[in-house]
């Protein structure tokens, strides 16, 4: 493969790699902010067991964030030197502030959020808590604002093949930024509430039946309840501003070729863009029309008044059905989770196993849509304003696919003891908590953690 395709392959499994980490932070630390406020509300020790169990669960999956995205962010320079020449002066700057306001911010209190439980003043605890969690949320703004510019760019201009900022407002609260900033937080959101609730019925399963456990798991299975339709909603409206901004990428998404009215959902067909049509199509009458334009005769243009403009259409439509089948079988899960939860406050035991099965559900669901995302906006990495090949490095292929084959060595025993560690944690829990509950010492410890919580309210 020459060094473009290579580049292309190993910048998609940094990134792939690299989101799995923060789709969970993002929305744990918030998690941990409600644990925490909950213990210094009600004064139950319950509730700081589940946040320090989950709390080591963030540093863990905040360290691999860390780590990949700094890999991540290399191949600016290595692979993609001209992304950084043409577009450096607006790519620079965003990247900068969220180090400067995100990172920074998340790095120091980080430290006092994870040691400082018992050394620092609870309210200053609580206040560090807090503090994270808008930081990964700072972070996520500017990165998605960001990528939301390459996707819709505005408030630039381009001299001599350069791009040069011209409104910084503009090019930050870009068209499609609100839409894609509230459907990764959302996204997050749910990712994290599946694995919590995965990995406390997993406790369950292995025994740890104590309470902490199980009201981790009604939180998360209630919180991934409500964020399921919320986000439905989220993702029609980022649809239509796709179909403004980016028709060619919502062509590829409902595979239309030819612009039609009253448009078909496929539920299931094989693109081929040799013929430039569909195999064994599947599909609801009009219903592509209806969900798009709220309209059962609305047009939709098709990927034929694209010719070498529109991305390629197999990966961008399978990756659609993928990311909403997975987002129905979510709906469903979290909604029969919540109902047996609240008639009976338990899981029949069939459906706690698909919870654990489901742990990592969010991890798939924001994979499909990320490639959605990021395929679709082929052939350009800027849209409209810097193509992909125009970016690529000079380096020999040899050299890509040197560090390509690191990469996936690396990420794939990484990924292994990620998950390995995850359920070691777990195992431990049941042990830990025993332990707890029979020493003396730690009884004493948990009234004085309830005593300055009712202080503190």
């Amino acid at each position: 493969m020459d060094v473009f395709i290579l580049s292309r392959l190993q910048f998609a499994l940094n990134i792939s790699f690299h989101i799995l980490f923060p789709t969970i932070t993002m929305a744990l630390g918030w998690f941990l902010f409600y644990f925490k406020f909950r213990s210094n509300v009600s004064g139950n020790p319950i509730w700081m067991r589940i946040y320090r169990f989950w709390v080591r669960v963030f540093a863990l999956t905040f360290a691999l964030g860390v780590v990949s995205g700094v890999t991540m962010s290399f191949q600016f320079g290595t692979n993609w030197p001209g992304f950084m020449e043409k577009a450096g002066n607006v790519a620079g700057p965003l990247l900068g502030y969220e180090v400067l306001t995100a990172f920074f911010l998340e790095a120091t209190f980080l430290g006092i959020m994870l040691f400082g439980m018992r050394r620092v003043p609870n309210w200053l605890h609580t206040l560090a808590t807090l503090v994270v969690a808008v930081g990964t949320t700072l972070s996520a703004f500017w990165i998605l604002s960001l990528n939301s510019w390459m996707h819709t760019p505005q408030g630039h201009e381009v001299i001599d093949g350069v791009v040069y900022a011209k409104d910084w407002s503009a090019i930050i609260f870009n068209p499609s930024f609100p839409y894609r900033f509230t459907h990764m937080m959302l996204a997050s959101g749910l990712t994290a509430s599946f694995l919590i609730a995965g990995l406390s019925a997993y406790r369950l399963a292995i025994g740890d039946d104590k309470v902490a456990p199980k009201l981790a798991l009604k939180t998360a299975t209630y919180t991934a309840a409500v964020l399921i339709p919320l986000q439905i909603f989220a993702g029609d409206l980022h649809g239509l501003n796709t179909l403004e901004h980016q028709p060619q990428k919502v062509a590829a998404m409902e595979g239309v070729w030819e612009t039609e009215r009253g448009a078909p959902l496929l539920l299931f067909a094989i693109p081929d863009e040799s013929s430039r049509s569909n195999h064994f199509e599947i599909g609801i009458p009009n219903l592509a029309s209806v969900i798009l334009t709220h309209d059962p005769n609305g047009e939709i243009k098709g990927l034929n008044e694209f010719k070498g403009e529109h991305p390629p259409v197999a990966p961008v439509f399978y990756s659609f059905r993928v990311m909403v089948g997975m987002g129905m079988l979510m709906l469903l899960t979290a909604w029969l989770g919540a109902f047996y939860l609240y008639r009976q406050g338990a899981l029949p035991d069939w459906l706690s196993k698909v919870f654990i099965a489901m742990t990592f559900s969010g991890w798939v669901a924001t994979l499909a849509g990320w490639y959605v995302t990021e395929v679709g906006r082929q052939p350009y990495l800027v849209s409209g304003v810097l193509a992909t090949k125009d970016a690529v490095t000079s380096l020999p292929s040899t050299n890509v696919a040197l560090s390509f084959s690191l990469y996936v060595v690396i990420y794939a025993v990484l990924l292994v003891a990620y998950i390995r560690t995850l359920t070691l944690m777990c195992r431990k829990s049941v042990g830990v908590e025993e332990m707890t509950e029979a020493d003396p010492a730690s009884r004493s410890r948990n009234k004085l953690d309830v005593a300055q919580s009712h202080r503190v309210c």
